[in-house]
């Protein structure tokens, strides 16, 4: 029974413990919210590149894929891949093969709340 629970505490305490980081940053730097999550996702390309971020995919799972970091990571790999298949022309491409699906995931989704729901001034 317990040994079916770890994967999901792994993956909350990853997710929260990146979520929790970015909230710190709001609360005691003068930061933007648009740039820490500009951060999160250069830092998902930079571990992704140096092969650093994908043992801790493989150990938390979505606690470390969903987040922006895992975006970046996600980025990194797919040029790393289209480099290899493609030589240098993979740089231009890599990226936006490996992100096309969560891209077009979240404008659809984004757009189908869009005419759920009316945006309206506070």
């Amino acid at each position: 029974m317990m040994a079916c629970l770890v994967p999901y505490l792994k993956c909350f305490l990853v997710g929260g413990a990146l979520c929790g980081l970015g909230q710190i940053l709001i609360d005691r730097t003068a930061l933007t919210p648009a740039r820490i999550l500009t951060a999160y996702v250069v830092a998902g390309v930079v571990l992704g590149a140096l092969g650093l971020y994908q043992p801790l995919v493989d150990w938390a799972g979505a606690g470390a894929s969903v987040p922006l970091t895992g975006f970046g990571s996600n980025l990194a790999k797919g040029v790393r891949e289209a480099v290899a298949e493609q030589g240098w022309l993979g740089v231009f491409t890599g990226g936006f093969t490996a992100s096309a699906a969560g891209v077009c995931a979240a404008l659809v989704f984004g757009w189908l709340v869009a005419l759920v729901f009316r945006a309206r001034e506070k």
